[in-house]
C-alpha cells in the first residue's frame, strides 16, 4: 500500500526490524511499540478495500462526499423556491391528431354546426421493443456447393443491440432534447407509478415467497439528503426493491417478505440474516472478495488457490449449463425415436 509516495508495508516492515534490534527497550515500551505498529497496519489495510475485495458496495467506489451536503429538512421533494421554472408548451406540428367528436345521440333537440375545436396534447415518448430476425438465403447447386445471401454490414452477430436502442440510451443519459422535464413533475411521475404499482408489488412478493430459492442484499442510499438502505430480494425471474432507514432486522420485518420466507436465502453471511428461520446459502460472490482481501492485504498465498478453485468451479457450472441448453434447442436427427 503506497500513501502519499510512501510504501507503507515497507516502512512498516523497517520499524518492526529497527525495534527488534533496540534490546534496551523495556518490555512495556516494546509491547506498547507493537501494538502501534499493528493498528497502523490495519488502518492503512482498510483503505484499500472496495468492493472488489470486501463486502463495502460499488456506490463507496465511485461517490465522494460531498462538500456542500443539504441540512436535514431544507430541501422537500419538487420545485424549490426562487428557482427557474420550464413550463411545458404547446407544438404547431404535433405526430399525430386524434378527433374526438361529440356524440350527437347525447344532444338535445335542436340544430347544430361544427364551429372548430378545443385542443390538448399529451408529450409522450414510445418506447417498444422490436426483434428484428434476418433470415439469409442458402441455396445449393447440384454439386452441393452452398451461397448465403450476405447480411447487412451492421448485421455483425447472431444477437446484438440496434441502433435505435443505441441511441435511446445515448438519448435519455445526455438531454431529453425537446422535452424539458422539471424535477417537480418527475417527482409527480413517481408517485403516480408508486401508486399503480401497488397491486403488481403484492402479486411479486406472493412469487418470492413460493420462490424456493432468494437473494437478499442491501446498499446505502440517500434520501433526502439522509442516509438509508436500499434492500433488495431477488430471484432470475422477480425483483423486489424496497427503502428503509435501518439496515437489519427492523426494515425486514417492516417490509414482512424475508420473514415468512421458507426456502432457501442466498445473502453475505451479515448476522440479521441468520435470525431469519429459513435455510442459508453464503455468496460465492463475497467469498471472492474476502478471498481477494486476505490475498491482497494480508499476503495469504491459499487465498490465491481458493479463490481461482471457485472460479474454476464456477467456470465448469457454466459450461455444463450451456452444454445442456444447446442440447435442448438443437433438432433431433429425422427418424429419431424418443425414449421413454
Amino acid at each position: 500500500m503506497t500513501v502519499d509516495n510512501i510504501d507503507v508495508d515497507a516502512t512498516v516492515k523497517k520499524v518492526h526490524q529497527l525495534l527488534v534490534a533496540e534490546t534496551p527497550l523495556s518490555p512495556a515500551l516494546h509491547s506498547a511499540l507493537e501494538v502501534l505498529l499493528l493498528v497502523v497496519q490495519l488502518r492503512v489495510n482498510r483503505l484499500g478495500l472496495n468492493s472488489r475485495n470486501s463486502s463495502k458496495p460499488p456506490s463507496s467506489d465511485r461517490y465522494p462526499a460531498r462538500a456542500n451536503k443539504p441540512q436535514d429538512g431544507a430541501n422537500k421533494p419538487g420545485g424549490q423556491p426562487g428557482r427557474i421554472g420550464t413550463t411545458l408548451q404547446k407544438i404547431d406540428d404535433p405526430d399525430e391528431i386524434k378527433i374526438l367528436e361529440v356524440d350527437r345521440a347525447t344532444l338535445p333537440l335542436g340544430s347544430y354546426r361544427d364551429v372548430g375545436y378545443e385542443c390538448r396534447q399529451v408529450f409522450d415518448i414510445d418506447i417498444r421493443r422490436v426483434v428484428t430476425e434476418y433470415r439469409a438465403q442458402i441455396l445449393e447447386d447440384q454439386f452441393g456447393q452452398r451461397v448465403t445471401a450476405p447480411f447487412s454490414v451492421t448485421v455483425t452477430k447472431a444477437v446484438q443491440y440496434g441502433n435505435g436502442v443505441k441511441a435511446q440510451a445515448v438519448y435519455l443519459s445526455q438531454y431529453q432534447l425537446k422535452l424539458p422535464i422539471s424535477v417537480g413533475s418527475i417527482y409527480t411521475f413517481n408517485q403516480q407509478a408508486h401508486a399503480l404499482l401497488e397491486q403488481f408489488e403484492q402479486k411479486l412478493v406472493a412469487k418470492l415467497l413460493q420462490a424456493p430459492v432468494l437473494h437478499a442484499d442491501e446498499t446505502g442510499i440517500n434520501i433526502g439528503g439522509k442516509n438509508h438502505w436500499l434492500h433488495c430480494v431477488s430471484n432470475p425471474q422477480w425483483t423486489l426493491y424496497h427503502a428503509h432507514a435501518k439496515r437489519g432486522g427492523e426494515a425486514m420485518t417492516a417490509r414482512n417478505v424475508l420473514p415468512r420466507f421458507a426456502g432457501i436465502l442466498c445473502h453475505d453471511y451479515w448476522k440479521p440474516y441468520f435470525r431469519l428461520s429459513c435455510r442459508h446459502a453464503l455468496c460465492n460472490a463475497h467469498h471472492l472478495r474476502e478471498l481477494t482481501c486476505a490475498e491482497e492485504q494480508n499476503q495469504q498465498a491459499w487465498a490465491k488457490q481458493m479463490r481461482e478453485l471457485l472460479l474454476d468451479i464456477q467456470h465448469a457450472v457454466q459450461a455444463r449449463a450451456a452444454r445442456t441448453a444447446r442440447a435442448q434447442q438443437s433438432p433431433k436427427p429425422a427418424g429419431t425415436v424418443a425414449k421413454l
